[in-house]
């Protein structure tokens, strides 16, 4: 709702995220600038009635800081608050329900002591399934074709964004470390000629990826889909916007293959949709514990602790599964969620192009299948040698920024994939004339997996960069970033007395 129709409502509950160093989520930084203004008067807010639940980490040090503050400000507003600050924490064992769970039964006792129902309302039934979002239209196998459609336009319409990708042809995928290591790292390039999109060193490319075929052939064979059909979604509730990043009609392949997040570990709310539908009472019996506030020790362990994805999760249940009804896929499942990645190169060293130096996310659970990211395989799956290979995406301002005064010495620590952003910032310096650059790296094994190598030892001979290396695995003793900057203090600390360096983490 606008930030000023705030001092009209009586009871609004907030769930905030926190973000970077205690920073509010991109979506709330406008609401947030208006809450702060110095001239709201200190009643402004005492019609209100609030709650606020905080969606946090306990592993950072700022953990909920947003919540926080956004509690005392409104507070401070003259609100009245009906319930301390919620702190969800990701890092407990259940998840942030383990707090939600029962501030939200304090919290509807609150609410309905207030504002009691109005005559001849009740409660829905915790039993009863409620209407789908959308419903999907089939349309007749003979209706037109549109086929551009479900095709991504190349063609610029504004800067890219997140509801407006661009089409980025894949130029090279290179593999940079050793055949026989164990982690396979790439350097990738994207063309995006004509797309509008500049970036500085320290910005970020978002990507949007795909699940792979034989998923979604899975996945439409076990809920008995079509993938050639073609709908279009009506939603249930007149004045619900249709998701954006799907085309209108679209085929099952489509939603399946670009939208839904089928490899995903699924949330508590996936297994209680689910046990609406189950026609075995073993199945429903065993979803509905997954989705009750007892069953979620036993939840953690079947689903969290060893990921299993939810396509894996609807082989487990194949009554249920084969009984979904297609209305409530959207419901079900949630969007594919676009992934960040360091931009690794500079557009005055590579005009036109965008490279990022990506780690193949794979790793073990007791699951017998090894769990794969999402988006690093599907990009690593990609050769651009075998045809024209587009991926969508779009550039976000990062959180490095670089000194603009290019006398300004820079130290930069950045172990392993770490050196992405340093990399695009050095390329960056160096086409300024800046020869201030003191990197540390660090990574396993000189021979295996040292990024950049001749780039790096090339910028040193020409004067441009001062290099330390840490290789791990390569002595007895394990050496770190961290040993070599304290072999170093003598440099590090005169950068950062008489030259004023700005320093750098990531990784």
């Amino acid at each position: 709702c606008p930030q000023a129709s705030l001092i009209n409502e009586p009871l609004v509950v907030f769930v905030c995220a926190t973000t970077g160093q205690g920073d509010p989520p991109d979506n709330m930084k406008m609401f947030w600038r208006f809450l702060f203004r110095k001239n709201l008067p200190p009643s402004s807010l005492c019609q209100l009635d609030y709650a606020v639940l905080g969606l946090g980490d306990s592993s950072y040090p700022k953990f909920n800081f947003i919540a926080k503050k956004l509690h005392k400000r409104v507070l401070q507003l003259g609100g009245n608050s009906l319930l301390p600050v919620a702190l969800g924490d990701d890092q407990h064992d259940l998840g942030p329900d383990a707090v939600i769970d029962p501030w939200l039964l304090a919290l509807w006792d609150k609410i309905l002591a207030l504002y009691p129902l109005p005559p001849g309302l009740e409660i829905i039934s915790p039993d009863v399934c409620l209407p789908p979002k959308y419903t999907l239209h089939y349309l007749a196998e003979d209706s037109p074709h549109p086929d551009d459609g479900l095709l991504q336009s190349t063609a610029p319409r504004g800067v890219p964004s997140e509801l407006h990708p661009f089409a980025a042809q894949m130029v090279s995928n290179q593999r940079v470390t050793a055949e026989s290591h164990f982690q396979d790292v790439r350097l990738i390039e994207f063309d995006v000629l004509g797309s509008g999109i500049t970036f500085s060193a320290g910005d970020v490319v978002m990507i949007q990826p795909q699940n792979c075929p034989e998923d979604v052939q899975q996945f439409c064979q076990l809920l008995h889909l079509d993938p050639d059909r073609r709908f279009v979604l009506k939603p249930t509730e007149p004045g619900t916007s249709l998701p954006a990043l799907l085309p209108q009609p679209c085929t099952i392949q489509y939603l399946v293959t670009n939208y839904l997040d089928i490899s995903c570990v699924p949330r508590r709310s996936f297994f209680e949709l689910l046990s609406y539908f189950s026609t075995n009472e073993l199945e429903r019996e065993k979803l509905q514990e997954f989705s009750s506030a007892e069953g979620q020790e036993e939840l953690y362990s079947y689903c969290t602790r060893p990921r299993r994805t939810t396509l894996e999760s609807l082989w487990d249940f194949p009554h249920t599964t084969c009984a979904v009804p297609p209305d409530y896929l959207l419901d079900l499942i949630p969007r594919i969620r676009p992934r960040a990645f360091s931009i690794a190169s500079s557009l005055l060293a590579h005009p036109d192009r965008i490279q990022i130096l990506m780690a193949v996310v794979q790793y073990k659970t007791r699951l017998s299948k090894p769990r794969r990211g999402l988006c690093s395989t599907w990009l690593a799956s990609l050769n651009p040698g075998q045809g024209d290979v587009r991926v969508p995406l779009w550039v976000k301002k990062g959180g490095l920024k670089f000194p603009a005064d290019p006398d300004t010495p820079v130290i930069m620590i950045g172990p392993g994939t770490g050196v992405a952003p340093f990399r695009a910032a050095i390329q960056e310096r160096v086409a300024q004339g800046c020869r201030g650059n003191c990197l540390f790296f660090g990574c396993r094994q000189k021979s295996k997996d040292f990024y950049c190598q001749a780039e790096w030892e090339e910028l040193v001979t020409k004067g441009f960069l001062t290099l330390f290396t840490a290789f791990s695995r390569d002595q007895e003793e394990k050496v770190y970033v961290q040993h070599c900057i304290r072999e170093n203090r003598r440099l590090v600390w005169e950068l950062l007395s008489s030259g004023n360096a700005h320093i750098y983490l990531a990784g």
